[in-house]
């Protein structure tokens, strides 16, 4: 049983108390006794109790009807009517105020405490029900799309405030009005009015689509494109008893999306400017070492021939060489282009052994000059890969010329390279060890990326070709630090053989 604060108001001062003797009995307390209405609806807004018995015949100006009319639009407190006139007319106005019950007179405690205990659950239901429903217009008032009630007829029954701005309708004069009228939509390409959308999910039901763009025509005339999503509203008994319809304006996030589609155009225009850029930087380092080449050995030729006795034969070796470095420079920028299309340009099998030893002949030259000392310690055999031979050539040509470069200077007192070849786990391990500069751990990454240099005049494309190309075979390369100086460069390929046996 439900303790309650409770108003008596009668106006015979015996049955007043007498109800306040029955009430304690039932455990409930008697906040205050009012013979009139006035004093009714002055106690009522001071001491808010949890419901009130009152006396529909009051003394004074205000009868009970009024006074409990009153009560309820101010205070939202629960009313039990007491009476002993039920005649028609005064039950159609006592009605009006809503009262949660009557009791009439004369009345037996059972039936007191069973209406009262009546329209307190009944209050407390109620109360329940109008805070989700603020709940429910607060959150719909909140969100940002546009939301409105259709009853099963697809007349408007709410809308929120998005709702009320986007269409130019308030909410007041729309309520009642077919949605088609509130809210006129639009095909977007060829400006046909469209049947609303709420009425559409009401009589197609599930075949209606989930969603659907269109053009809002506003109340001031404007056009607003929109994406509306319908939904029909089920009752207790499985029926349909409206529809929900929301939708966003969706002008901002065309533009937005047109935007980024504009940046993702002007992007990829400037990865391609930037792949050119690379490409040409690209060309430019490779390239630069057979043509150093070719003039080396244009000038050989010209001292040859220039003589009183021209030496034919050293002239026929060095056009010779002439045309093997042309050919050369040919195959790095083929190679050069296979990387660009992330392909080996010319795919067979390789012995990496006899690898490095044509590239350590090929740099005979810039090794004497720099007083570089070289030291091999390579797989017995031939340890086979599979992939482009002018590639992975160029791969160790930079490695070996970034090692000499890193020891050119005049502190390097001890200036040695040592290229090793390891078989480990079906993989081969290509190493080029140099006593130089050395690289710091800062370094160990950004040094692979393209233009990244430390000399004055570099390209900054070796390593970052070397890693592509490495890759490109499946493989990985590593730079690490050597104490006490110098550092070192390791490539790892798959290890394979022309059979296929890894």
């Amino acid at each position: 049983m439900i303790s309650a604060r409770i108003l008596v108001v009668e106006d015979d001062r015996i049955v007043a108390r007498d109800i306040q003797q029955q009430l304690s009995r039932m455990g409930h307390s008697v906040i205050g006794l009012s013979a009139s209405g006035e004093e009714a609806v002055r106690i009522a807004g001071s001491q808010q109790p949890d419901l009130v018995l009152m006396d529909i015949r009051l003394e004074g100006a205000m009868d009970g009807i009024e006074a409990a009319r009153r009560i309820r639009d101010h205070h939202h407190i629960p009313i039990v009517f007491l009476t002993a006139y039920a005649n028609d007319e005064t039950v159609q106005r006592a009605s009006l105020t809503e009262p949660f019950g009557y009791l009439l007179k004369p009345f037996e405690e059972p039936q007191m405490r069973t209406v009262i205990q009546m329209a307190l659950y009944k209050h407390a239901s109620d109360a329940r029900l109008r805070m989700g429903e603020r709940r429910y217009a607060a959150t719909l008032a909140s969100i940002r799309d546009g939301v409105i009630l259709c009853d099963d007829r697809g007349r408007v029954d709410f809308m929120n405030r998005v709702a009320e701005t986007m269409t130019g309708w308030p909410a007041a004069e729309a309520a009642g009005k077919p949605l088609a009228s509130v809210f006129a939509a639009t095909d977007e390409e060829t400006r046909e009015s469209l049947e609303d959308f709420a009425s559409l999910v009401l009589r197609t039901g599930g075949l209606a689509p989930p969603e659907r763009l269109s053009k809002l025509l506003t109340r001031s005339g404007a056009e607003i494109l929109v994406e509306e999503r319908c939904s029909v509203i089920i009752d207790d008994r499985g029926g349909v008893a409206g529809a929900v319809l929301v939708f966003s304006d969706m002008t901002q996030r065309r533009r937005i999306a047109e935007a980024l589609r504009q940046a993702q155009s002007d992007l990829a225009h400037i990865g391609r400017l930037t792949l050119m850029g690379e490409l040409a930087a690209a060309v430019a380092h490779e390239v630069s070492q057979p043509l150093m080449a070719i003039l080396t050995n244009a000038g050989t030729c010209l001292q040859h021939l220039s003589k009183p006795q021209p030496d034919l034969e050293k002239t026929r070796k060095a056009v010779d060489r002439i045309v093997r470095d042309a050919q050369r420079a040919g195959d790095v920028i083929r190679s050069i282009h296979a990387l660009a299309r992330r392909t080996p340009a010319d795919p067979g099998w390789v012995d990496i052994n006899a690898l490095v030893a044509d590239t350590l002949s090929l740099v005979r030259a810039e090794l004497r000059r720099a007083r570089v000392t070289v030291e091999t310690d390579l797989l017995k055999g031939s340890p086979w890969v599979h992939g482009d031979r002018v590639q992975l050539q160029q791969l160790v040509l930079n490695l070996v010329m970034n090692a000499i470069e890193a020891m050119s200077g005049p502190e390097i007192r001890e200036r040695r390279l040592r290229v090793t070849t390891r078989a480990r786990e079906g993989q081969i391990r290509v190493g080029i060890e140099d006593s130089g500069v050395g690289v710091v751990d800062t370094e160990l990454e950004t040094i692979f990326g393209a233009l990244f240099t430390t000399k004055p005049n570099g390209l900054g494309m070796g390593l970052s070709i070397s890693r592509s190309i490495v890759e490109l075979h499946g493989g990985r390369l590593t730079a690490a630090p050597r104490l006490p100086c110098g550092s070192l460069f390791e490539f790892v390929l798959p290890l394979t053989t022309p059979d296929g046996a890894a």
